[in-house]
């Protein structure tokens, strides 16, 4: 896998980009699609979705796609508003396996298969983020605090999700047990962090590497294989004994019954915006990956995805069908 950055928000402002997109013509009966993100603005998915919608707008590429917010219920007030949406085109929406999580822990009775897929677009990595003043420094010291402190450990999560299912395998690996506190979003669970009012949460690396940086949060271990270049220091789980690597997979999904000429259209918009050098240079150094495959390759992975989630949430216990 090929590794990119997304920007700042900032960013945004000042780039440029452009890229020829796909001839095929497709009968969709309105100017601008909405591409729902089932979160708030300034979370990580807004962030890529920022980034990849403008390349695509500034192309030409018509429908223009509007970025609308639906945040609550861990992503599923967004699911649902898609899930009825008419499969004709005018609605998209962001997605990765909180999708599958949720259906996992019971928060709804659908999964990712309500929809149908039309690209995977990148993949982050998950690193394990505490406030500046947790009593540990790494994933050992913090494995030895838990057993010690059973049920004490705060870990800010969006009840559900990935950011919850990744504290669970490190529970189940380690042993330990921790005491979960609900937020809603990305934002929200950093917020608790910074301000010491959990003492452990999930974020990506580049979050990591702004706050180690000023001093006002500790990374503990990143989910990966290897250690990533972005930052060499960090250790992974697997260095510190923690069998864990996990990482979060987004991609765009459309209504159930959308037409293949349809989902064709934008699969290759998105397949050039991936390629675009604006959109490589945003992805590129932040711990974001681009990992484009198309509509049929992004539904076989989430089979497999899914059946690994399935794996492991009998084994903890977080799913009871």
């Amino acid at each position: 896998m090929q590794r990119k950055i997304f920007g700042l928000a900032a960013a945004l402002a000042t780039s440029s980009v452009a890229f020829v997109g796909p001839a095929i013509a497709a009968d969709i009966p309105c100017s601008t699609a909405k591409l729902i993100v089932p979160w708030k603005p300034g979370g990580d998915t807004d962030l890529v979705f920022q980034v990849v919608s403008r390349a695509i707008n500034e192309s030409g590429f018509k429908p223009q796609l509007q970025l609308v917010h639906i945040s609550g219920q861990s992503g599923n007030k967004a699911a649902k508003e898609l899930k009825g949406s008419k499969p004709d085109g005018c609605t998209l929406m962001a997605m990765h396996e909180s999708q599958i999580t949720t259906y996992l822990a019971g928060r709804v009775d659908f999964t990712w298969d309500a929809f149908d897929t039309v690209s995977l677009l990148t993949y982050t990595p998950s690193v394990l983020g505490a406030n500046s003043k947790a009593p540990f420094d790494d994933m050992k010291t913090l494995v030895s605090y838990a057993k010690k402190n059973p049920g004490k450990l705060g870990v800010g999560v969006t009840t559900g999700s990935t950011s919850q299912f990744f504290n669970l395998v490190i529970e189940d690996q380690t042993g330990t047990e921790f005491k979960y506190i609900p937020y809603e979003g990305t934002r929200e669970r950093l917020t608790a962090i910074l301000s010491h009012n959990v003492d452990v949460g999930e974020m990506n690396i580049l979050t990591a590497k702004k706050y180690i940086q000023e001093g006002s949060m500790k990374a503990l271990g990143i989910a990966t294989e290897k250690r990533d270049p972005l930052m060499p220091d960090l250790p992974t789980m697997k260095e510190q004994g923690v069998d864990v690597t996990y990482g979060l997979n987004r991609g765009v999904v459309a209504p159930k019954g959308t037409p293949a000429d349809v989902i064709k259209h934008y699969e290759e918009a998105f397949a050039a915006a991936m390629k675009n050098p604006a959109v490589v240079k945003h992805m590129d150094d932040a711990g974001t990956w681009i990992v484009y495959k198309n509509a049929a390759d992004y539904k076989a992975f989430l089979e497999t995805s899914f059946a690994q989630h399935l794996k492991v949430a009998k084994k903890i216990g977080m799913f009871k069908g």
